[in-house]
C-alpha cells in the first residue's frame, strides 16, 4: 500500500523542526511520501488566524494540489498542537476523503463530521498521571475514540504535548516551544 503524508507543524515549528521531523520520518518509512509545512509567519496560536494566514500566503492552495497530485492508496493529513486547525481546514476542502486519515496530535479537535469517519485518528499522550497539554480537552469531544500514546519520562506539560510528535521528547530535553523538536525522531503511531 502507497501512502503519502502531509504534516503540519504547531504554533512558531520552524522550517527547520518540520524539516527534523522530516528526516527522521522519512529514514524510518523510507517507502512513505511526506511533506511537511511549517507554521505560517505571523500567525496566532488560535485556529482564525492560523487557517487565514496559511491560505494568505499560499500554502492552503499548496496543500490541496499535493494531495490532488498523489494517486496513493492512503493520504494522512497531520496537524500537531495549533497545526491541527490547519490540517482540518485542508481537509474539509477536500470533495473526495474516501482515501484521507486525518490525525490530530494533540490540538484542535476535528469537527463533529470529521471525527464520524473511522479512520479519523485523534491523539493525546500520558505519562504516569501526568497528561498532554490538550488530553482532557481532547478526552471531551473524542470520548472513547482518543487514543492515548504512553510516553516515557515525560511530565511536563511540554515534554508530553510534543511527545506526540517526536518521541524523543522527554523532561531534560523539551522545556518549552522552542524546544519540542530536539532530538527529532518523528513519532509515527499513527501510521
Amino acid at each position: 500500500m502507497s501512502a503519502y503524508v502531509l504534516f503540519f507543524g504547531g504554533y512558531h515549528a520552524s522550517a527547520s523542526d518540520v524539516k527534523a521531523w522530516w528526516a527522521s520520518a522519512k529514514a524510518q518509512k523510507p517507502d512513505v511520501t511526506f511533506d511537511c509545512f511549517a507554521w505560517p509567519s505571523g500567525a496566532n496560536a488560535d485556529a482564525e488566524s492560523a487557517v487565514s494566514t496559511f491560505t494568505r500566503a499560499g500554502g492552503y492552495a499548496l496543500a490541496l494540489t499535493s494531495i490532488h497530485a498523489h494517486a496513493t492508496d492512503q493520504i494522512y493529513i497531520v496537524g500537531h498542537s495549533s497545526g491541527c486547525a490547519i490540517a482540518n481546514a485542508v481537509d474539509r476542502g477536500l470533495r473526495d476523503t474516501s482515501r484521507i486519515t486525518l490525525v490530530a496530535l494533540d490540538g484542535f479537535a476535528p469537527n463533529h463530521e470529521q471525527r464520524a469517519r473511522p479512520s479519523t485518528q485523534i491523539w493525546a499522550a500520558e505519562c504516569g498521571g501526568a497528561k498532554s497539554r490538550n488530553h482532557d480537552g481532547l478526552k471531551s469531544v473524542a470520548g472513547s475514540r482518543l487514543k492515548i500514546y504512553k510516553a516515557t519520562d515525560c511530565f511536563s506539560s511540554w515534554a508530553l504535548h510534543f511527545s506526540v510528535v517526536n518521541s524523543a521528547a522527554n523532561d531534560r530535553t523539551v522545556t518549552s516551544i522552542a524546544t519540542g523538536y530536539a532530538q527529532c525522531r518523528a513519532n509515527l503511531m499513527w501510521l
